[in-house]
């Protein structure tokens, strides 16, 4: 398992499993029994992405056009992830995904201030 790779997860309380990109470090995504990723719809995108948000699709590995959710990071054990990889993000995308996650917790405006 390593970073960016698109699994699927279902969490606790969803009635199905989704896409889960991994975003943990590559030494933990390896090695270690639980990794961090953020979910993403299993619906078709029906909108443009809100800010905290990534449209990923096709060239991802994924069926369509798929909002993911970068707000909310779940660490997740390994076991509970399906062992077949859906896709990975594409490395034009790994950037966007990741400035989005720093975005949507307000960590950018942190580094800012130094």
């Amino acid at each position: 398992m390593k970073p960016f790779e698109i699994y699927s997860w279902q969490a606790p309380g969803w009635a199905e499993p989704h896409p889960c990109v991994v975003v943990s470090h590559p030494a933990r995504a390896e090695r270690k029994p639980d990794v961090d990723v953020v979910l993403c719809a299993s619906q078709r995108a029906a909108r443009d992405p809100e800010p905290h948000e990534v449209l990923l699709d096709e060239a991802d590995g994924l069926d369509w056009p798929t909002l993911c959710k970068c707000d909310l990071i779940y660490t997740v054990p390994k076991v509970q992830i399906t062992p077949h990889k859906r896709g990975e993000v594409t490395e034009t995308r790994q950037t966007h995904l990741l400035r989005t996650i720093i975005g949507a917790h307000g960590w950018g405006e942190r580094l800012a201030r130094g």
